[in-house]
């Protein structure tokens, strides 16, 4: 999990926190090639550690093929969706003339005016093909974003789009939109680059007659340079900000200031944070990511540990045979001076390890003292 998935979820478990609701967890693992069990374990146990807690089981998409299915089979039987057999290579292709032309690229419709005698035949030779959505013609798509306000996206915007990939899954507009209504989603944020899946989505969920939730998308994170964050702008993985010492809720709390202002600008409990977290407070811009800043709430965080919390957060760095009022004092002493674990060894050398080794000029300058 990286910063940016982080934050969402900190965001939608304030939000449910804050309105008495459910934070749902769902994984996304319909694409095979890009999905290993052992990720999903690993995303759990970054949110657990974040103090982020779901609400009932997760929702795992790969073993909801034949719901989706069902879906499809209604839009299908309804002739708003249809097979498309066009190869990536031709799709690429079409794309780039676009692009070149200077027009959005979009789905050209070439399968969509088949015959139905043509398509039989092609699908009886086991032709792979996709499942597009058949959108109409004419109208567009209003909705109210949470965070951006009023969107307007005309039909001809958005192009006929894949449902069902051609190797039988669920295609991410798809699948999403079925377990939102499915799952009672009332509210939902996520990264302001999937603002332009939202009127797909309210499209197919339309077509279904299922509910609808409100969508929010939130500005990206940045780095430094302004650019989107990326791991030249240092630790963006939450394992590798553990490996480091970095305290849960040092972080939680800078991710709670990305992107949402609030009025307090003390170090805040889970709770706290979503007794103060305030949908109208997103902010539309993109919010930077800045490790000084990280840093200044984990000392904030350090300094809040009481002893037994401290030494297990130091661990072995520190010696676990010390008397208690003696682990007591030295913990209480040095813990302004730590801001990650590591920087307790100098401490514990200076403290515990005896008599420094001078060099013979060090030696004189002591001895003349």
């Amino acid at each position: 999990m990286h910063l940016g998935n982080a934050r969402t979820a900190l965001f939608n478990a304030l939000l449910a926190r804050r309105s008495g609701g459910n934070f749902l967890l769902r994984i996304e693992d319909t694409d095979a090639a890009r999905s290993k069990p052992e990720h999903a374990l690993l995303l759990q146990e970054d949110l657990r550690w974040l103090g982020l807690q779901w609400t009932g089981e997760p929702l795992q998409q790969s073993q909801r093929a034949a719901i989706y299915d069902e879906h499809l089979h209604r839009l299908h039987s309804r002739g708003l969706a249809y097979p498309c057999f066009c190869s990536q290579g031709e799709l690429a292709l079409a794309r780039a003339a676009q692009i070149a032309a200077g027009r959005p690229p979009r789905y050209s419709g070439k399968c969509r005016n088949l015959s139905d005698a043509d398509r039989a035949a092609r699908l009886a030779a086991g032709e792979p093909a996709s499942m597009r959505f058949a959108v109409p013609l004419q109208g567009a798509v209003d909705f109210v974003d949470l965070v951006h306000g009023p969107r307007h996206f005309t039909h001809a915007e958005i192009g006929d789009f894949v449902l069902r990939r051609a190797d039988g899954s669920a295609a991410f507009f798809f699948s999403n939109a079925i377990d939102d209504a499915l799952s009672g989603v009332t509210q939902l944020l996520r990264g302001d680059d999937h603002l332009s899946n939202t009127p797909r989505q309210l499209l197919i969920l339309k077509a279904l007659g299922l509910p609808a939730p409100q969508y929010g998308h939130l500005a990206m994170l940045t780095g430094p340079s302004g650019a989107p964050l990326s791991k030249r702008d240092g630790a963006t993985s939450i394992r590798t900000l553990r490996d480091e010492g970095l305290l849960p809720l040092a972080l939680v709390n800078h991710l709670f200031r990305l992107g949402h202002s609030s009025a307090r600008h003390e170090l805040l409990s889970l709770d706290e944070m979503a007794a103060a977290f305030e949908i109208e407070h997103l902010q539309r811009s993109p919010a930077q990511f800045e490790h000084a800043q990280l840093l200044v709430w984990q000392k904030e965080a350090v300094h809040r540990l009481n002893v037994d919390e401290a030494l297990r957060w130091l661990g072995s760095r520190v010696p676990q045979t010390l008397p208690g009022e003696q682990g007591q004092a030295f913990i209480a002493a040095v813990l302004p001076n730590i801001v990650r674990p590591d920087d307790v060894t100098i401490w514990v050398e200076v403290t515990f390890g005896g008599d420094p080794q001078l060099d013979d000029e060090a030696a004189a300058v002591v001895s003349a003292a």
